[in-house]
């Protein structure tokens, strides 16, 4: 049984890490191709919006929720090009 707990414990461990990790990058994808996007007022500060909210989550630690966010900023920025 502890055993068991070790290997979940360290999977969870290891899935945040992922995560975690993860969060920057699609910043940084978001940040790109809003350069180079040309996007209406509306279209623009959603995208920010969104990245902006996923950013701040993953400040906080909480790496799944910002992951979630910043994946919805990427599809409003890829359906409004």
């Amino acid at each position: 049984m502890m055993r068991y707990f070790a290997v979940v414990l360290f999977t969870v461990f290891l899935a945040g890490n992922a995560l975690g990790s993860q969060c920057p990058t699609l910043v940084k994808q978001i940040d790109h191709q809003l350069q180079s996007a040309q996007l209406d007022i509306e279209a623009e500060a959603k995208v920010k919006e969104l990245r902006d909210r996923g950013e701040s989550l993953h400040d906080q630690g909480k790496h799944s929720e910002a992951v979630i966010a910043l994946k919805k900023a990427i599809d409003e920025l890829d359906a409004a090009l």
